[in-house]
């Protein structure tokens, strides 16, 4: 989501392709090979910019490229949603932006209310079945939800979905309850969104950024919990100062040290939020440690789902 025209879409804090190429080739260099991106990500041209990008930079058969597909990408009434149609019509949309002939995870966005879901698990079957996807994969919804989807495409013979990506992150658990005891049982990766809350777990509490005034979406996760997220950002700095490591690397690392977490999502602008996050990986936290991180949370409303 980082990479994109400022100018298009409802993100002007993103990265333009001048800005954005060279984070795409230090992730590579950096032995990174997993991109996730969106057809709706700054109007299609995240997609574009990184598929320039990768054809430059590394081998298609050595990435992993995944996208999106649910938002509103015209006003048509057939340019958004999980539809039978909107799906052949976005799967072919991205790939040409991508400038490839496939992508390796085919993400729903989000659950369509307005669409059977048997319709909708049948076009992605056939949107693998044409060899345009290798995988599927889902993004936030209930664990009812998710689970009614699984058994649907096991009962039809259909492609399941492999993967789910859901936010998730120090200041933001309630996955914990359902839908990761599900994705364990059923054998599911999970993707993490946002494993740094939006940046809040990089940074002393009061400090603003360029995105935090021009997010009102990432705003809206994360404001009504103000006062026990703000104890756990503390425990994560001083975790850090501990360690002697950047706030980043220990919010990252507890992510990344559940044993039910594949790959958290991370959005980097900067060249060292890159090198934080490979750093993370081979920073082991202690029990000890852990509970200090999580001991502050408290439940939390359900956001990220619509």
């Amino acid at each position: 989501m980082t990479f994109g025209a400022p100018e298009r879409g409802d993100h002007p804090w993103t990265l333009p392709e001048a800005e954005s190429r060279p984070l795409i080739k230090q992730a590579v260099e950096l032995g990174i090979n997993f991109f996730d991106t969106a057809n709706v990500y700054s109007d299609g041209t995240s997609e574009e910019i990184l598929g320039r990008a990768l054809k430059d930079y590394t081998r298609r058969d050595q990435t992993i490229i995944a996208t999106k597909v649910y938002f509103p990408m015209t006003s048509d009434p057939n340019g958004r949603g999980l539809s039978r149609k909107a799906i052949m019509q976005q799967i072919d949309d991205s790939l040409r932006r991508l400038g490839t002939d496939y992508v390796d995870l085919y993400q729903i966005h989000r659950w369509d209310h307005s669409t059977p879901i048997e319709e909708t698990l049948e076009a992605l079957h056939d949107v693998v079945k044409a060899g345009k996807a290798r995988y599927l994969g889902a993004s936030s919804m209930y664990a009812w939800q998710f689970c009614k989807a699984l058994q649907i495409s096991e009962r039809n013979g259909w492609a399941r979905f492999v993967t789910m990506q859901n936010h998730y992150n120090l200041l933001y658990r309630e996955e914990e309850r359902e839908m990761m005891p599900l994705c364990i049982d059923q054998g599911i990766g999970v993707l993490p969104w946002s494993p740094l809350a939006r940046g809040r777990l990089t940074r002393p509490w009061a400090e603003r950024t360029r995105r935090t005034d021009t997010d009102p979406y990432g705003n809206t996760l994360y404001e009504s919990t103000e006062d026990a997220d703000r104890r756990v950002v503390e425990r994560v700095a001083a975790v850090a100062a501990a360690r002697g490591v950047p706030t980043a690397q220990v919010a990252l690392a507890w992510v990344a040290q559940k044993a039910y977490v594949s790959a958290p999502i991370i959005g980097a602008s900067k060249p060292h939020h890159l090198v934080d996050a490979v750093a993370a990986l081979s920073l082991r936290l202690t029990p000890e440690e852990i509970a200090t991180l999580e001991a502050p949370y408290v439940p939390h409303p359900v956001v990220g789902h619509e």
